[in-house]
C-alpha cells in the first residue's frame, strides 16, 4: 500500500456518511480505518449542532476533533468539551427575519441554543425531519430569543428551499449568512461563519494545512469547505450547486461513495 495523498479527509455527515437511516456502512467504516492507519486524520464538518452529532461520533468510536453546527463549534469527541463556540447576535438575527417576512411572508421557525446541551426549540409549523433527533415545541416567540444561538432555521410554506435561500441572501446578505444545508433546512447563521471557518480552526490545532485536506459534502452548506481544501468530492447524491464546484463526483451516501474515493486513492 503507497502512502495516503493527504494527511486530513473532512467529511460532512447527513447525505455523506451517513446513510439515510444516520448508519455509517461496514465498509466505509474499513475504508476510513486504513486511511487513519496510513496516517491521515479523518475530521467530521456537520451543521448539525454537538448535541444531534454526538451519538453518532460516540457510535463510530470517534474520539478526534469534530466540527459542528456549521463551523460555530469545535468539538473534542473524546474529551466530551466545546473547545471554540460562536454565537449569533440574536438582535441581528431578529432584524434579519422582520426583513426576510417582509419580502416573503411570515416564516415558520426552529432554533439551535448553544452549548454541549443546547437544545433545538421548533415553533408552530416547522415540519420536523424524521427519526430521533430530539427538539423542544414552543409557542412564545420571546423563548426563541431567550438564551443564546448558534443558529436561526426558517421554512416558508410556499416556497421552495432555493427559492427561500435565494431571497434570503438577497435581502439580508450584509447581516447575516444564509446557507441550505438538506431538505427543509435553510439557516440562519453569524456573518462570515462557515464550514471553513471552523474546519480551518480544527486543522490548525491538528497541525494540518488545506493543502493536506480532502473533503466529502453533498449540500450547498459544503461549498466553503470544497474551496478551502485541496480536493472536493461531491456525493452522487448531491446538490447541483456542489457538483458545479467539486473537483470529482463519487457514489451517492448509499452506494460507499466515500470508501470508493479512498479505496482508489489507497491502491494507487
Amino acid at each position: 500500500m503507497s502512502r495516503f495523498p493527504y494527511r486530513l479527509v473532512a467529511t460532512d455527515l447527513d447525505g455523506t456518511l451517513l446513510r439515510a437511516d444516520e448508519s455509517v456502512s461496514g465498509r466505509t467504516r474499513d475504508a476510513l480505518a486504513a486511511v487513519t492507519e496510513a496516517g491521515a486524520a479523518h475530521i467530521v464538518v456537520t451543521g448539525r449542532a454537538v448535541p444531534w452529532t454526538r451519538h453518532i461520533l460516540d457510535d463510530l468510536g470517534y474520539e478526534g476533533i469534530a466540527v459542528c453546527g456549521q463551523g460555530a463549534q469545535v468539538y473534542h469527541a473524546g474529551e466530551h468539551r466545546l473547545l471554540t463556540s460562536l454565537t449569533l447576535d440574536r438582535q441581528l438575527a431578529g432584524l434579519a427575519l422582520s426583513k426576510i417576512e417582509a419580502e416573503v411572508g411570515p416564516l415558520s421557525l426552529a432554533a439551535s441554543r448553544d452549548g454541549l446541551e443546547g437544545e433545538v426549540l421548533m415553533g408552530p409549523g416547522y415540519r420536523a425531519q424524521e427519526g430521533p433527533l430530539p427538539y423542544v415545541p414552543y409557542e412564545d416567540p420571546a423563548e426563541l430569543w431567550a438564551a443564546p444561538l448558534t443558529k436561526l432555521y426558517i421554512q416558508h410554506p410556499a416556497l421552495s428551499d432555493d427559492e427561500l435561500t435565494r431571497i434570503a441572501r438577497e435581502t439580508v446578505g450584509g447581516l447575516v449568512d444564509v446557507v441550505m444545508a438538506g431538505p427543509g433546512i435553510v439557516e440562519i447563521l453569524p456573518l462570515g461563519l462557515s464550514k471553513a471557518t471552523g474546519l480551518s480552526l480544527a486543522a490548525r490545532r491538528l497541525g494540518v494545512k488545506a493543502a493536506d485536506t480532502i473533503a466529502f459534502g453533498d449540500m450547498p452548506n459544503d461549498i466553503p469547505m470544497f474551496a478551502w481544501a485541496a480536493h472536493g468530492v461531491a456525493m452522487g447524491n448531491a446538490h447541483e450547486e456542489l457538483r458545479a464546484v467539486a473537483d470529482e463526483v463519487t457514489t451517492s451516501n448509499e452506494e460507499d461513495g466515500i470508501a470508493v474515493v479512498l479505496e482508489r486513492l489507497l491502491s494507487a
